[in-house]
Order: structure tokens, then sequence, then C-alpha cells
């Protein structure tokens, strides 16, 4: 525990929780993407789970973030929000914001192709996580005592292995600053980034069996604020992939080299360090297989 977390001063059973909402649009229209729930119906189990939690407590603060595959946007503050920043109030705009940002993710991929190994078309994860570290950070510059903060993920595309560095990074940040990310699965697989961004921040990760009653999941795992959760029995994940991406395909691996100085990972020998510089003979044994 660092200084700087030692003097942060939280407020009991207050939450300022930053929802990451999966906008995908590749991953909600195929017909194989691995969910039978549709988007409409994802939102309206999502849309009631963020005013649950302005309802468990009026000093909750809920912040929602659309992820889509070229960018991502702030959506709703409930700090900001009219009708005394209950979301049923707001429906309408937040519905609203979500048809603009779709056009505009849209406009901003034409020409572009990011593919998966998977064969999907992964969210851009890194920069939502980017955001939502940012606006925890100014709400701990706001004041001396503030909510507990913590991190939702409501992820459904594939991880995209050329994102790995960044969210490591963000995971990171993440664990420095004390902030749990919590992660809810509602597509065909498993995600390893949020396997090990909840396992290293103390966050829960959940894929939940039946998402026709997605929203009873969210309510009585991820509604719950961190005061309580020391008296409760939440899921824990049977296993956690740690396996990194290499630095060079962009690729899961199981085994590869790591960079002695930097340590970059990749899934073969190079004569020199793509990201430092470094020069290895083909003698030299400070690469070693990770």
């Amino acid at each position: 525990m660092t200084t700087s977390s030692q003097s942060k001063l939280y407020s009991d059973d207050v939450s300022l929780v930053v929802l990451l909402v999966d906008i995908n649009p590749f991953f909600w229209a195929s017909s194989n993407g691995g969910t039978t729930l549709p988007f409409s119906t994802f939102l309206n189990q999502v849309i009631p789970f963020m005013n649950s939690l302005l309802l468990l407590n009026q000093l909750n603060h809920v912040v929602l973030i659309a992820t889509g595959v070229y960018s991502c946007s702030y959506i709703y503050d409930s700090e900001e929000g009219g009708g005394g920043g209950h979301v049923p109030a707001v429906c309408s705009e937040i519905l609203g914001k979500l048809e603009e940002f779709v056009a505009k993710d849209g406009r901003l991929g034409k020409g572009s192709d990011r593919v998966s190994p998977g064969g999907g078309v992964a969210s851009l994860l890194s920069g939502s996580l980017s955001l939502a570290l940012c606006y925890i950070q100014r709400v701990f510059r706001s004041g001396a005592r503030h909510p507990q903060p913590r991190i939702v993920c409501l992820q459904g595309s594939p991880d995209g292995p050329e994102q790995y560095v960044a969210v490591m990074n963000a995971i990171f940040s993440a664990q420095r600053s004390m902030v749990p990310i919590d992660s809810c699965i509602v597509g065909i697989q498993h995600s390893a980034f949020l396997q090990q961004a909840s396992y290293i921040t103390g966050g829960v990760y959940l894929k939940p069996q039946l998402l026709d009653g997605l929203f009873q999941y969210l309510a009585a795992v991820f509604a719950t604020d961190l005061q309580s959760r020391s008296f409760l029995r939440l899921p824990k994940p049977v296993g956690v992939d740690f396996r990194a991406s290499c630095f060079c395909h962009k690729k899961t691996i199981d085994m590869g080299y790591v960079c002695s100085v930097c340590l970059s990972i990749f899934c073969k020998h190079h004569k020199k360090c793509s990201t430092c510089g470094s020069e290895y003979p083909a003698s030299d044994q400070k690469q070693k297989e990770a």
C-alpha cells in the first residue's frame, strides 16, 4: 500500500461505479456472437441496474462509458443527469447518445479491418479502462473525502491481443490506485484480459450461465458496495488465464522470449529488441524463455 493510497478518505457505503458497456455492433449483430440476448434486452437489464445503484444510496455516483470498436466515450453521469439523478428520467437521452456514438464509431472505422485471432472484432477495452481511470483520478482530486470507486466491465467481444500492453498498464494503474475491476462476460468465451484485471485488482469476475436473468446477476453480485463485500461470499473464478500476447505479432502465446532490458515479449528469438533497440547476438542468453 502506497502513501498516496493511505491518504485517501472514503465515505463508507458510498460508491462511485464506472460502468463500461460493450457496444460493439459486430458482436451484437452476429448470429454466432455467442449470446442469445438481443442488444435491446441487454440494455433493458443494464439501465435498471444503474438505477438500482442510485436507489441503494442517494449519494452513490454512476458513470456510463460506451466501448466501441474504434473509440469510446462518456454517455451518462448521474451527477449531471436530470430527474434527481435517476436513470429512467433520462433513459431516452442515454439511448440517443448511444445511437450517436455507434454512428460516430462506425464512421471512424471506414476502410479499416480489425479482426481478432478468434474471428471476431475486438472492442477498444484499453481506451474505456483509461477513460474510467482518468475520471476516477479527477474524483480523487476533487476533495479529501469521496466515494469508493470501482469499475464494472460488461464485455461480450473477444480480447484484442494488440491491446495487451495498454490493457495491462491500465490494470496496474487500477491496482496502484486500489480500484477494483469487476467483470461480467456476456459473450461465449472468457476474457483473459478481464480475468487478470479482476484477479490483480481484487474485483469479481463472472460469466453468467443464464443471460435472461442478467439483471439478477448484476443486482446480486455487482451492486454490492466494497464495504459489504467483506461479509459476503461472492463468486470466485475457477482459473485465471495469465498468458501474454507477443509484441511482434500480437498473438496470445504459451511460451516465448522476454527482453531482459524492457521485458518485451516475443514469440521467437530476435537479434534486436523492436521495443528498446537492445541487440542480442545469437550466443547471448539475455533473452530467456518465458
